[in-house]
């Protein structure tokens, strides 16, 4: 009888360390979260502002790791394939969704792959060109196109949303505008600033002081109603266009991650969405806050990724720009 103590303990003691690791509380150690744009844009100043204050809440180090490339499929495939621990995620735009259908063979499956953990903010779109470009209104940019200028535009890369508004601006229009597509909204603005292109759809936050200073000009905002943001400028649809254009961002997670993970982050996050320093930083930036359940921007992903697959079939665009 001693003797099956002894073993009986000893067995115990073995299998102590394995059993602490398994049920060590999370976070444990640092955690990466994935940008798959290029530094300087909303996602990036998103990111990394709710990023400050998660590595407060959780206790550890958030560090973040900008992986653009191939329209955000290189960031986002890397932490499909990371190590379902909780300790990599990623943070997704419009793009994630409309690659869905864009993309004909995704080196991930969005659906199986990755699970959503939480939305966390929406920067309204602006339709912009630059002083010398002689556009201001949408009529501007039918009678250039009719008189046998060439226009272009620019967007953060194929499949982005700001190629997405761009097409359903040609196809509504009936003109033909050049597609230029970057690497992140970064390059794509510095152009639009320099003349090298006609017009873009982009970011408020990233355009409001290029407007307000007189470097560009705003021909719409891509809102239903005037923007709150910017009161003065006359949206697209009081022009004669169907466009409502954003862009939206939020966290997702390998699949595999533990509900009670998921579950934490989320709520760490909606948190973070409530410190004076994200809803001031907001509120200046003229980014929207977004919170919620995993769930709930699970829905949301379905409902954007069916909008975008309707505006591909009916635009007629592939992945190839």
């Amino acid at each position: 009888m001693q003797r099956r103590y002894l073993i009986q303990a000893a067995a115990a003691v073995a299998l102590a360390p394995s059993m602490a690791r398994a049920q060590s509380p999370w976070p444990s150690k640092p955690i990466r979260i994935v940008v798959p744009f290029t530094p300087g844009g909303t996602t990036d100043f998103v990111t990394r502002l709710v990023a400050t204050e998660l590595a407060r809440s959780l206790g550890q180090p958030v560090m973040i790791e900008n992986k653009p490339g191939a329209g955000t499929v290189i960031g986002v495939d890397n932490v499909a394939k990371s190590a379902p621990d909780g300790s990599s995620f990623v943070t997704v735009a419009n793009s994630f969704t409309v690659n869905q259908t864009l993309v004909k063979k995704l080196p991930y499956d969005g659906l199986k792959d990755l699970r959503p953990v939480a939305l966390m903010g929406l920067s309204e779109h602006v339709l912009a060109t630059h002083p010398g470009s002689g556009l201001k209104t949408v009529a501007d940019i039918v009678a250039q196109a009719k008189a046998g200028k060439k226009l272009s535009y620019a967007s953060f890369g194929n499949g982005t949303s700001a190629h997405l508004s761009g097409e359903m601006l040609k196809t509504q229009l009936g003109v033909d505008i050049v597609h230029v597509p970057y690497k992140g909204q970064s390059p794509a603005l510095a152009d639009l600033l320099g003349g090298q292109v006609s017009m873009m759809f982009g970011n408020w936050p990233e355009f409001r002081n290029h407007v307000q200073s007189g470097k560009l000009v705003a021909i719409g905002m891509a809102t239903a109603q005037r923007s709150t943001y910017a009161p003065d400028i006359p949206t697209l649809a009081e022009q004669g266009l169907k466009i409502e254009s954003n862009s939206w961002n939020g966290l997702l997670a390998p699949a595999a991650v533990p509900d009670a993970i998921v579950q934490r982050m989320n709520a760490a996050v909606n948190e973070a969405m409530k410190q004076p320093a994200v809803v001031e930083a907001f509120h200046k930036g003229g980014i929207a806050a977004r919170s919620g359940t995993p769930q709930q921007f699970a829905d949301f992903i379905a409902s954007e990724t069916a909008r975008y697959a309707e505006v591909i079939r009916r635009a007629g665009i592939s992945a190839d720009g």
